[in-house]
């Protein structure tokens, strides 16, 4: 009887697994790195845990924020047309820009160091992660809509009023809609991130050259950006530090190599020595991690440079993972960000519009970019840019945002799934067109090779 129960269940389960219409392998990624991250943050939360507040209360933390992320991936799945997504996208600049700007309003945290974060009552939301995700799919809107040339606020206003027959110019909506968004919020982000600007201003390039720009047509606007951005470097250099004062953070993180040399000849016990220790000691702790992990890692839980690195649950979680898990959870961990981008491609290729096409693909190379962004500087091989790993480190607001960017992943790749399966079914009957019944197959092939013998 309890055989048959059993039974029962994993037939369940099994069905419920086989009635998921999006791509399997997506959801199987994703299952990974949400256990990943359940297991890690209990484990590397301990600088986080005080007299208020126990790692229990941090790991009850983890697991409300999972259940929410797992319910955006529902909602997002559940969503049944394509032209839902398109044209939810299509506010993503204007919600970008509103969170930059309400970074300057009282509502605006201060997280390490920088303006981040957003006070909404008991929330705080992180205006990077949600702007990373918003662009992508408003620039997959964007682009989708300039190829269509269904830009209807500038179509209505060239019509209608000759002083504005510029709008109707390929070269002119290319730049209002897809260039000119990506410049401002580059700008916004700037105010609190030199590395976040450059990453998420990389990503967005990348999305539109996926999205079927020509690279001759980005020239002009990237020209633009670095001038742009020559002009913020004068206005921190002529206001003192007190402008764009993120600049004066990324030129000390990428001198953090000469503090290494420096240090040996420094006297120890001195203040310097100590304010040099203190520059390098994440980066340092971090390669002890890594080199202390080894081939299987020092097991769940006996991780000892947690302790001495303040942001191993979110700057530093590959370390971390390598520590606990070595060399073989490490290589883990980044085949599940490569099968992505890999299997995105796949899907990419089923999909019907651009605005899927760009999506998809911009959305994976969101994702595996900071991954292995987040690895390369682990691994000390870049300056500390303040990425984190995706799905796996602790930070409510790039576990959500990263949720809604899975759901979209997994949603689409349902209705490419969907229409290619619709198209197998319609294209069936194709014996029956040619007048030949199933049950007669046979006999007809057999009266064909006569009458090529010449018995027929």
């Amino acid at each position: 009887m309890s055989d048959e129960k059993t039974s029962v269940r994993k037939s369940w389960f099994w069905d419920f697994i086989d009635n998921i219409q999006g791509d399997k392998v997506i959801l199987i990624i994703i299952t990974m790195l949400i256990l990943f991250s359940i297991v890690t943050i209990f484990s590397s939360t301990s600088l986080l845990a005080n007299a208020d507040t126990s790692r229990l209360d941090i790991f009850k933390g983890q697991m409300v924020t999972v259940a929410v992320g797992v319910a955006l991936i529902a909602v997002c799945y559940l969503i049944p047309k394509i032209w839902i997504f398109r044209f939810l996208s299509q506010f993503g600049f204007l919600i970008s820009a509103l969170f930059l700007i309400l970074l300057h309003t009282p509502l605006g945290v201060e997280v390490n160091g920088a303006v981040r974060a957003i006070q909404l009552g008991p929330i705080q939301v992180h205006a990077y992660e949600v702007t990373k995700v918003a662009m992508v799919l408003y620039l997959a809107w964007a682009i989708h809509a300039y190829k269509n040339d269904s830009f209807k606020v500038a179509n209505l206003l060239s019509s209608r009023y000759r002083s504005m027959k510029f709008l109707a110019k390929p070269g002119c909506k290319r730049f209002i809609y897809i260039f000119a968004p990506i410049l401002l919020v580059c700008v916004g982000i700037l105010f609190g991130s030199f590395s976040s600007t450059v990453f998420i201003g990389g990503i967005m390039f990348v999305t539109i050259l996926i999205g079927g720009i020509k690279f001759k047509d980005i020239l002009a606007p990237a020209v633009l950006c670095v001038a742009v951005i020559a002009v913020c470097i004068g206005i921190y250099w002529v206001s003192g530090g007190q402008v764009f004062e993120r600049f004066g953070t990324a030129i000390n993180r990428l001198a953090i190599g000469e503090k290494h040399q420096n240090i040996k000849d420094l006297k120890p016990g001195t203040v310097e020595f100590q304010d040099a220790l203190d520059d390098i000691i994440q980066p340092a702790s971090a390669k002890i991690a890594i080199h202390e992990g080894g081939i299987i890692g020092k097991g769940p839980g006996n991780s000892t440079q947690k302790y001495t690195v303040p942001l191993m649950f979110s700057d530093y979680m590959f370390s971390f993972i390598i520590e606990e898990y070595g060399i073989l959870g490490g290589i883990l961990v980044i085949t599940l960000y490569v099968s992505l981008l890999a299997r995105a491609s796949l899907i990419v290729r089923s999909c019907d519009n651009e605005f899927a096409k760009t999506a998809v693909a911009g959305l994976a190379v969101l994702i595996s970019g900071q991954a292995l962004m987040h690895m390369f500087i682990n691994a000390d091989l870049g300056p500390l840019t303040g990425q984190t790993l995706p799905m796996i480190s602790h930070g409510k607001s790039s576990f959500f945002a990263f949720s809604i960017a899975f759901g979209v992943l997994l949603s689409i790749s349902k209705m490419a799934k969907a229409k290619i399966m619709k198209e197998e079914a319609e294209s069936e009957p194709l014996v029956e067109g040619l007048g030949i019944q199933d049950d007669n197959v046979q006999n007809t092939l057999a009266e064909l090779d006569d009458f090529e013998s010449g018995r027929g």
